[in-house]
């Protein structure tokens, strides 16, 4: 009611100043009389407030209080949840419960970190760059699979973020008198902080400074430290992997000059060594269809070895629906499924790494491949011969790249594949089905093992982006084969090829003219 009179008082002084009529002598008394009543209103309830706001602080005191005589009580040392570390008065482990040889622990990190001090480096390469930033941006260093340079704090990012923060106001406001101005989320401006391997992560805050408001050069600085704790033991088990068979299965249309070569490579590392690996071929349409078979024959005739299985599809590609037939087509209990395509190759290493990172009902393997650039670019451009294909397995930022956008690759055990009912087969042709899939983990109660990968490499190849395709999968298919072809480096010496080309000829040019001056 009060702040409906309010209202109405102001809109009968705006009347009287837009020409509206001015009212007679009765209505101005009236209107008097009304904001007495109104003032006097006013008056008791602002005494009230202030009756209650004393109260509240009186309350406040008394639990503060009392919270500090039990403390004092309990222990004759500093409370738990505020231990000082010797030496540096500044720093405390708030809100931590942390015993003597804890505490000591946490000092020994602090110390030995690079935040109270510098610390002397071999090289620059060992310097760990902080990421900065707000209540909603990060502005990122390694800008990880997103690839983005700036995003909006997500996740358990968010959450460790918003942790910190809340702690940081915390400490500020136990500083702070009661009746004053308490720090709050829309008084911090900025921060920054990192991740050492070996101690902890380091957060610096900027807080506008409450004592000094109208002085934007004033800030108030938090420092704080979230350090890791001392490695402990989690579990110790044996792992036989002797009696793990996998299915790997191999959608597959035409390329057969492909499957030549991956068959080979299926010969000399499974047949020859590994042996516990049944090879499934889901082939589409019966163009080359022939051929495929011959390859697979000619495999089964010269080595003996009987775990080859061919099933044709009267379709058009797809390579969700290739592998779910061939996941559906197994007939001999539980397997782990290698989910492939022709263009991989794969170590006896990986294989075993494909078995000790899945577990039935627990664990899902999605290794990050490396992908070879275009060996015309990385081999031609430099003046070399093309080397051998196994020549070309390096691991090098110049020969190719660790593929964290591709979700193809896979090793799950069949019955959970089941359980998340698999591809979804109405994607046609490639991509999409796959992380389609990995997003259904990603959303269970699975553990999604995800791990770089040195036992596996994607060749590169050709790549066709079909423009009937989904605007969203077309766009992702012309990413793909951009970031295939070459390094950043590599890309830059096509783009300025002519540039470099004309700097050649005036440095010829230039050589010339200096051995005619000499010969004179």
């Amino acid at each position: 009611m009060l702040f409906v009179a309010k209202c109405g008082l102001h809109i009968d002084l705006e009347s009287s100043q837009t020409g509206l009529p001015i009212p007679d002598h009765d209505h101005i008394k009236s209107r008097e009389l009304f904001s007495d009543v109104i003032e006097e209103t006013e008056k008791k309830y602002q005494n009230k407030i202030d009756e209650l706001q004393e109260k509240i602080t009186a309350l406040e005191k008394s639990i503060r209080d009392q919270t500090m005589k039990m403390q004092n009580v309990s222990s004759p040392k500093p409370s738990p949840s505020e231990i000082i570390i010797e030496g540096v008065s500044d720093v405390t482990f708030n809100q931590v419960n942390v015993s003597g040889e804890m505490q000591q622990y946490f000092e020994e990190k602090l110390k030995a970190a690079e935040i109270l001090h510098g610390v002397e480096m071999k090289s620059e390469y060992e310097i760990t760059a902080f990421n900065r930033f707000t209540i909603n941006r990060i502005y990122l260093v390694d800008p990880g699979l997103g690839k983005r340079v700036v995003e909006k704090p997500i996740g358990l990012k968010r959450r460790d973020l918003h942790e910190v923060l809340t702690f940081a106001i915390n400490i500020l406001n136990k500083q702070r008198p009661m009746e004053s101005r308490q720090f709050s989320f829309s008084d911090f401006v900025e921060g920054i902080y990192r991740t050492h391997s070996t101690s902890g992560t380091h957060y610096e805050l900027f807080f506008r400074n409450l004592d000094f408001l109208t002085d934007k050069s004033r800030y108030t600085k938090v420092v704080i430290m979230r350090p890791f704790g001392p490695l402990f033991s989690i579990s110790t088990t044996q792992v036989n992997t002797g009696q793990e068979w996998i299915n790997l299965i191999l959608p597959l249309k035409n390329r057969l000059d492909s499957f030549m070569q991956f068959m080979t490579r299926f010969e000399e590392t499974v047949i020859a060594k590994d042996k516990r690996v049944f090879l499934t071929v889901v082939y589409f349409g019966n163009d080359g269809l022939m051929g495929a078979k011959n390859i697979m024959s000619a495999t089964a005739k010269k080595t003996g070895y009987k775990h080859l299985r061919l099933v044709n599809l009267n379709e058009d590609f797809s390579r969700g629906r290739g592998l779910q037939v061939g996941v559906q087509n197994w007939k001999n209990g539980d397997v782990i499924l290698f989910l492939c395509d022709v263009d991989i190759v794969f170590s006896l290493e990986f294989l075993e790494r494909c078995r000790l990172n899945t577990e039935r009902t627990k664990k899902v393997y999605y290794p990050i491949v490396f992908s070879l650039y275009n060996p015309k670019v990385v081999y031609t451009l430099q003046g070399y011969p093309i080397p051998q294909e196994k020549d070309q397995l390096v691991i090098s930022k110049q020969s190719g790249f660790w593929r964290d956008f591709g979700y193809g690759m896979t090793c799950q055990y069949r019955s959970d594949f089941l359980m998340t009912k698999g591809f979804d087969e109405t994607f046609n042709g490639w991509g999409g089905e796959d992380v389609a899939l990995y997003k259904k983990y990603v959303r269970s109660h699975y553990m999604v093992m995800r791990a770089t990968d040195p036992g596996i490499f994607h060749l590169w190849h050709e790549k066709y982006c079909d423009p009937k395709l989904p605007t969203e999968h077309y766009e992702g298919c012309i990413r793909s084969k951009a970031l295939s072809e070459a390094s950043h480096s590599q890309l830059g010496f096509l783009v300025f090829k002519d540039e470099m080309k004309n700097r050649q000829i005036q440095t010829n040019f230039s050589l010339r003219n200096n051995n005619t001056i000499v010969r004179r």
